[in-house]
């Protein structure tokens, strides 16, 4: 099984540094990674936020791509109602042809009500965008007249739907699922029975939410914060823009305490051993190509970033081999 890490280039305020290095770092951090055995490398799109969360990671997909030469490369996830459909079609072509074909293009609908107004995109017509992003992107690569395409005879879309609802969609879309929440398995199943497609087709990739160190506790005060400031983030960022009140703060001893899973709220905290023993829990019997764990928690220093890297790949890794 693929095991890959997770990078958003987020640069918070209470921890901010020059962009220049973060996007530097980032780049050996991923080479580093790909060094170490990295399945796959990701990442994610959003706009606005404070911290500079990154907004084009096709463009930095395509940095990925020309300092990498085995190392999958996906998006987890493209918004895809903020992008006409020819140009996600096109920049991705550019992506999978400058990596010869190492490309995973996940799309997903978004949530935030200012990215929505930002470009003028239907947030009430979310799904059904995303729905229809994934079928045309599959006419513009099956049409000869599209010159280059790309190097994969099939790129793959991997649908970010997070509830059961979206697992059917993506199930009838033939397309695979990027959650690996066990709770969205059945109905990913029942959507590809629904559209005709065979059950063995099923494929779900996801990030889990987990951190593996060989000193937890000594790591654990520097890690919480981190964690604690990346979720309170998120959270508070689902509800701008509506009439509902912001969450209270999450508590990462309460999130550490649940243990890993494929959701906000809950986390994974602790050995190698351990994370690898969560995350097989996670996916027994599901039909999960891969998974990836956040390479760096908003502003983590660097030094614990490659060390995080470097348990990810030559300690958690190898016990998730079989």
């Amino acid at each position: 099984m693929d095991v890959g890490v997770y990078f958003d280039l987020r640069n918070p305020p209470g921890w901010r540094q020059d962009w220049s290095r973060l996007y530097g770092f980032t780049l050996e951090a991923i080479q580093e990674a790909e060094h170490l055995g990295a399945g796959s490398v990701w990442l994610s799109e959003h706009h606005m936020f404070e911290d500079g969360y990154l907004n084009q990671p096709l463009t930095f997909a395509s940095a990925v791509a020309a300092r990498t030469s085995r190392v999958r490369i996906g998006t987890a996830v493209i918004i895809a109602p903020f992008w006409n459909p020819v140009q996600l079609a096109e920049e991705a072509t550019v992506v999978d042809l400058i990596s010869n074909g190492r490309l995973d293009l996940g799309i997903g609908a978004g949530y935030r009500v200012p990215e929505y107004e930002l470009f003028g995109a239907d947030l009430s017509r979310r799904y059904g965008t995303t729905d229809a992003t994934a079928r045309r992107l599959r006419e513009i690569w099956s049409d000869p007249a599209h010159q280059p395409q790309p190097v994969q005879q099939r790129l793959p879309i991997w649908m970010g739907y997070g509830g059961p609802q979206g697992a059917r969609r993506a199930g009838r879309l033939g397309e695979g699922l990027l959650s690996v929440d066990r709770r969205l398995h059945a109905p990913y199943l029942e959507g590809l029975r629904d559209a005709g497609h065979d059950e063995a087709s099923a494929r779900m990739k996801g990030v889990v939410f987990g951190y593996a160190s060989e000193d937890p506790e000594a790591d654990w005060p520097v890690v919480a914060k981190h964690y604690g400031y990346q979720t309170d983030s998120y959270l508070r960022y689902m509800f701008e823009g509506t009439d509902k009140p912001a969450p209270a703060p999450v508590d990462p001893d309460r999130a550490r305490a649940k243990g890993l899973r494929a959701n906000l709220g809950a986390f994974g905290f602790g050995t190698p051993e351990e994370i690898a023993a969560q995350t097989r829990e996670l996916i027994s019997g599901l039909p999960v190509e891969a998974v990836f764990f956040w390479a760096s928690f908003a502003g983590m220093p660097e030094e614990m970033v490659m060390r995080h890297i470097r348990t990810i790949c030559t300690r958690v890794a190898p016990l998730l081999e079989d």
